[in-house]
């Protein structure tokens, strides 16, 4: 699905939405002064109004201004979503919205929880199934917003759908050839390059941990690398973005065991998404950055010659890992990318996967746990993004002590460590293959949520997509 977004100082449809920030002062929304005393009298219980002339609908959102600029922006997102809700239910696609002379940025930011509140997932639904309704206009009326922050939108959203769309997809239709080629076909439409690595590359490379994962499943790993190399790049060693890309999960050997542990396991490869995402906005959108993003990409069943717990393998770096557990597959994946990521001498290197239930455990699905070497300003710069877009991040520490739980008897390192602080000794093991600035984001908690948490709709969420470009074009 996509969205058409305009500017105009003209009002042009059926449904148009207002932004006050005064629940008592509706100074500039043309009602009459009945509607007026019934929308003052509704704002006594609501932070959303809606007056119906039948021949039009009036939406009348309240934003906190006293709140911090993370939550004020994310107060009117969520109108935006009650709004695409309501349009659904009466049938509605385009709207006007009206943006406030007075902060033109929440105007923006109702109609980007606008536009993602209306996000489905219908490519198997039959025809006489699929929902009667799509939103299809969002026209920005007012002088107060530039062309370039719409187009900017715009393709954001293009983004988000991307990412939603490839976690949504079932691994009966994405194996990891598959979602390579999806790679490719963004890339052509973008404009950054994609190179597809099959079999006989990855075992020229001695990706021992991808071709591990890779032992108990019919179809081959792919290693893709995407590139976006503008020539007004304003940063000399690119931003390499890694993104693990496990279709699918049942665990390997070491089986997930309980119930409602594998049935979303087709969202393993959010954090490519995320990351193939951002090279589409950035190349569309022609950002002035060296990117770079490399994702591994298998499945992990539990096949006759799969990988065993007590196993040793070897990595493209040439350290040995001690498998202890197949179902800590993706830190295996991610290390032979992290590894190869070292031949581009980057700037900083961020990764991003659904890496751990212990992520999940520890903050839920309202924030991304964060840890890594990259310094103190740049983790800051990156949680100002997060509190920008409200896609928060939370950092670990990657204190010496947690590496304890990871050393092998018989290797250099063991896959997995104490299950306290699990996310953390994942983490540490991660560390083991980077030598440059680096940044690793555990997805797990809000990639793939089975309810809707406002704009975030149910299934993939794109958790990430937004946070990285928000980082990325402050750093440009």
């Amino acid at each position: 699905m996509k969205i058409q977004f305009s500017r105009s100082t003209q009002v042009r449809f059926e449904a148009k939405a207002y932004l006050i920030f005064d629940r008592a002062v509706l100074t500039g929304i043309p009602l009459t002064d009945n509607e007026a005393t019934y929308a003052l009298k509704q704002f006594e219980e609501n932070e959303l109004v809606i007056v119906n002339r039948y021949s039009e609908l009036i939406f009348i959102a309240f934003a906190d201004p006293l709140k911090s600029e993370g939550v004020f922006l994310e107060q009117c997102r969520k109108r935006g979503n009650e709004i695409s809700g309501i349009l659904r239910k009466e049938k509605i696609s385009d709207i006007d919205i009206i943006i406030p002379s007075a902060n033109p940025k929440t105007g923006l930011a109702l109609a980007e929880g606008l536009a993602l509140g209306s996000y489905q997932f219908l490519k198997y639904r039959s025809a006489t199934d699929k929902k009667r309704w799509n939103l299809e206009k969002i026209n920005l009326a007012g002088s107060d917003v530039s062309k370039t922050e719409i187009d900017l939108l715009a393709i954001l959203i293009e983004a988000v759908f991307m990412a939603r769309d490839l976690v949504n997809e079932p691994a009966s239709h994405l194996n990891a050839l598959k979602l390579a080629e999806n790679f490719e076909s963004m890339g052509k439409v973008a404009g950054f390059t994609t190179e597809i690595f099959h079999k006989d590359r990855i075992e020229a490379l001695k990706m021992g941990g991808l071709l591990a994962v890779n032992l108990g499943s019919i179809d081959p790993p792919t290693f893709s690398v995407m590139e976006w190399k503008p020539a007004d790049a304003k940063n000399t060693k690119p931003i390499v973005l890694v993104g693990k890309g496990v279709v699918f999960d049942t665990g390997g050997l070491s089986l997930k065991p309980t119930k409602d542990s594998m049935d979303s396991m087709k969202c393993d490869m959010a954090g490519s998404a995320v990351v193939a995402s951002v090279m589409y906005f950035a190349a569309k959108s022609r950002l002035p950055l060296h990117l770079v993003a490399l994702v591994p990409s298998t499945d992990n069943r539990p096949d006759g010659n799969a990988y065993a717990p007590g196993d040793v393998i070897y990595m493209h770096s040439g350290q040995t890992v001690e498998v202890l557990n197949t179902d800590a597959e993706g830190r295996l994946i991610l290390a032979d990318a992290l590894s190869f990521a070292k031949d581009y001498h980057p700037e900083l290197v961020i990764d991003v996967a659904t890496l751990t239930g212990s992520a999940a455990m520890a903050i839920g699905q309202h924030g991304i746990v964060g840890m890594g070497n990259a310094g103190a300003q740049t983790f800051q710069a990156l949680k100002q993004s997060g509190e920008n877009v409200y896609e928060r991040v939370v950092e670990f520490p990657l204190w010496e002590e947690y590496g304890e739980s990871i050393k092998s008897d018989i290797a250099d390192m063991k896959n997995i460590g104490a299950r306290e602080g699990g996310a953390i000794s994942a983490g540490m093991f991660l560390e083991k293959f980077v030598d440059y600035p680096w940044i690793h984001l555990d997805i797990a908690g809000p990639a793939f949520l089975t309810t809707s948490d406002h704009y975030r709709t149910k299934g993939g969420t794109a958790s990430g997509v937004r946070l990285l470009i928000d980082f990325l074009k402050n750093m440009a």
